[in-house]
């Protein structure tokens, strides 16, 4: 996985964007994405979400607003604390943790959906299975997982340092100076070997070209 001082790196980065109203600014609307899932976690009886990465919160206030008992867990601490002051005057309770996508502080199964948007790809191959085997773990068997991955037709893909395969630094941007991995259909779909793929597209996100894998994946029975 990668060094501590390069996931480090990250948090720095969204600290300084999360501590400013303007970096803030387009991280506030959940993702509509997320939001037409909503439909499909309330036919499954879903009850207990994880937003792993929540940044600011966007999408941990959104699930609370429907009733979804929430825990939000997140590396950055300006993060969290604008999470907290947010749920706070919206009269909100989440439960909040400063962490990491590599270890969940969480039991085998506890989980009914699982959300991790823009998060998991920011390290090496190795890191994004790992994280994904965590998810695996936390999620209920039959329980859905939303997030994202960077595709390989995005811009950024070639751009830089290369660190490992698929794999680049961007030196002297800040918010590429820690590693992103990116990735064609053929490899995502191995690294979901554990889950069974419900839906799957590229989309560009708020850039031109930044085209990212877009996924709701059911876990397997063990």
């Amino acid at each position: 996985m990668i060094h501590d001082a390069v996931a480090g790196s990250a948090v720095e980065a969204w600290d300084r964007r999360w501590a400013t109203s303007e970096g803030r600014a387009d991280w506030l609307d959940p993702h509509p994405d997320v939001v037409a899932l909503l439909p499909e976690l309330k036919a499954r009886g879903a009850l207990r979400a994880l937003d792993l990465g929540c940044g600011v919160g966007r999408h941990a206030l959104f699930l609370a607003e429907r009733g979804l008992l929430v825990e939000a867990i997140d590396g950055s601490d300006a993060g969290l604390s604008v999470l907290r002051e947010t749920a706070v005057a919206r009269g909100l309770t989440l439960n909040l943790q400063h962490g990491s996508a590599d270890t969940l502080p969480f039991a085998d199964s506890s989980f009914d959906f699982v959300l991790s948007w823009n998060v998991i790809y920011h390290g090496t191959l190795g890191d994004v299975g790992h994280r994904l085997g965590e998810i695996w773990r936390v999620l209920k068997p039959g329980a859905l997982f939303q997030g994202t991955m960077l595709s390989r037709r995005n811009s950024g893909y070639g751009i830089g340092r290369r660190v490992a395969p698929d794999t680049f630094v961007v030196d002297g941007v800040e918010e590429k100076s820690h590693p992103h991995f990116y990735c064609d259909a053929a490899g995502l779909v191995a690294l979901f070997a554990g889950f069974e793929l419900v839906s799957l597209g590229q989309h560009v996100q708020k850039k031109p070209h930044s085209w990212h894998w877009h996924i709701v994946a059911e876990r397997r029975e063990g």
